[in-house]
């Protein structure tokens, strides 16, 4: 039984072992870890899984930072053919329970935070069957993670390209979360478009701080895998000491997301700015602005271009070159295996400069996600007209290139006009007391909605209610002036920096939210213009 189909993640890590096994693959945190010492821990790792009763097809949860044990995890349920659901580490109570009811997992392994969740949470009868593993102190009823590691002897069959590797949730930014399913072809799909635009070469080490449940540190770490590199995942974002971490680990490449590009910029100015071997650094999106500061300040060629989701990863690229349409980040080009368009809401291709929901579909296997975890329903409405539907509003350059606008539930319409939550945040931005903002949507009966914006100061900013009020009129039009503010200390973000907006949206009137019209702060017919 060979298990090295190259066409599987396991099977190319075989590949991979027979070329070089003392090459570097991984580090979390500490020491690099070589592909022969993964191989044989993920092998050994799976027989043991396999020996307490997970199957193929079965699920394994998990639950840890990026840690050693989670690079070992990944690629034992490969090797299995079982799919591993990696849970966000801030999950809890009703979130992680729905979550582990809808994923069913045979075994959960924890680090020693999350033990006592899951431990509460697996005395329910709808996961009384399922086993806990502990990665850290031993816990009364669970097993020890060290104890799973048996002799390799694969006693099950190869899995296939259309084996599923793990299941991934969404964000859950506009609902409740939907598991992706994501399959060895797939995954086995994603570097190409990295590798065709120069990123992730041979000589390449890549610093990915992204936590290894989101769909951006797995491809992270496929194209090391397939490129025969190398990549660095920390447990955590430090901008103070990225220089410094990228410095220490010979760094050439950085991956990460467009939040984690504005922390480093807030960061004082210091004289090893540029002493690094940082070639290239991914912060999608990015705009233009950002990305020049960076340059200036850093010598680092930064790249914005891009466009993706779980279901599609990456969507559209581009090389980072592109001059941008004034502040916004133009998403580059469709990859050649994917047709990307623009619709409206029948689904009718629209031209060039259009705005519509963006929409797309394979053109070789493999390319996408293999639909929603037990969510047929979900999948066919996502599906609708063979189209994948991403919920994004975008429209396309003159040139081909893609720019995002919005969420299309984020979008909102306010006194007959369109207003993209997107352009409405950075207009407030440019507020010198304003450090963060977020806006959406508030229910206004049967008129058009009406507008909250949720703003974070800089520290030691003062800005009263008047003030920001007097602000907008003179700098938004008049139909996207916000008629509720609140002040807030931080906004609520995801693992990797995703504003929550339906958490806002559900505390919408809060004890603190500012009403400008009950203040008498109105703007006049007359004075719109």
């Amino acid at each position: 039984m060979s298990n090295d189909d190259p066409a599987t993640v396991f099977g190319h890590l075989t590949a991979r072992l027979e070329g070089d096994p003392e090459r570097h693959l991984a580090a979390c945190g500490g020491d690099w870890r070589t592909v022969g010492a993964v191989h044989d821990r993920a092998l050994r790792l799976a027989a043991g899984l396999h020996g307490i009763g997970v199957r193929p097809g079965d699920r394994v949860a998990s639950m840890m930072p990026n840690r050693d044990e989670a690079v070992e995890l990944f690629f034992a349920c490969a090797a299995l053919g079982a799919i591993q659901v990696p849970l966000n580490v801030y999950l809890k109570g009703e979130f992680l329970r729905y979550q582990l009811a809808d994923a069913d997992p045979k075994v959960v392994v924890a680090d020693g935070a999350a033990l006592p969740l899951f431990a509460e949470l697996l005395g329910a009868p709808d996961l009384a069957g399922t086993a806990l593993v502990a990665l850290d102190a031993p816990a009364s009823g669970a097993l020890a993670f060290e104890d799973l590691f048996a002799d390799p002897v694969r006693a099950w069959p190869d899995p296939t390209p259309d084996d599923l590797v793990c299941v991934l949730y969404t964000s859950g930014t506009t609902g409740m979360p939907k598991g992706c399913m994501i399959n060895n072809g797939y995954l086995m799909h994603m570097p190409k478009a990295h590798m065709m635009h120069g990123w992730f070469t041979a000589d390449d080490t890549s610093l990915c701080p992204l936590p290894l449940y989101h769909g951006f540190a797995i491809s992270a770490l496929m194209d090391a895998v397939v490129a025969n590199c190398r990549v660095a995942f920390d447990p955590v974002y430090s901008a103070s000491t990225l220089i410094r971490r990228a410095r220490e680990l010979g760094a050439t490449q950085f991956f990460g997301v467009g939040a984690m590009a504005a922390a480093l910029l807030a960061t004082p100015e210091q004289p090893g700015d540029t002493d690094h071997r940082i070639e290239r650094a991914i912060f999608i999106p990015l705009a233009p602005p950002v990305r020049r500061r960076l340059q200036e300040r850093f010598g680092i060629h930064a790249i914005g271009e891009g466009y993706g989701q779980t279901e599609v990863l990456p969507a559209t690229m581009g090389d980072g070159r592109s001059a941008g349409d004034g502040d916004r980040t133009g998403a580059g080009r469709a990859l050649p295996w994917l047709d990307v368009q623009v619709v409206d809401d029948a689904d009718r291709v629209l031209p060039q400069g259009a705005t519509g929901e963006v929409v797309v579909r394979p053109m070789e296997p493999y390319s996408m996600y293999a639909g929603y975890w037990r969510k047929e329903q979900a999948t066919l409405e996502a599906w609708k007209n063979l189209w994948h539907h991403t919920g994004d509003l975008g429209f396309f350059d003159t040139d081909g290139a893609l720019y995002f606008v919005d969420r299309k539930k984020d979008a909102l319409r306010r006194r007959g006009e369109n207003v993209s939550s997107v352009e409405l945040e950075q207009a407030i931005l440019k507020h010198p007391a304003i450090a963060e903002v977020a806006v959406h949507a508030v229910p206004a009966g049967v008129r058009e909605d009406e507008i909250k914006a949720c703003v974070v100061l800089h520290t030691g900013a003062e800005l009263g209610p008047a003030e920001l009020f007097e602000y907008f009129r003179q700098h938004l039009p008049y139909y996207a002036v916000p008629r509720y503010v609140e002040f807030l200390g931080e906004l609520p973000k995801n693992a990797v920096a995703r504003v929550l907006k339906h958490r806002l949206r559900d505390g919408w009137d809060s004890p603190q939210t500012v009403d400008f019209q009950a203040l008498g702060l109105v703007i006049e017919r007359s004075a719109r213009r």
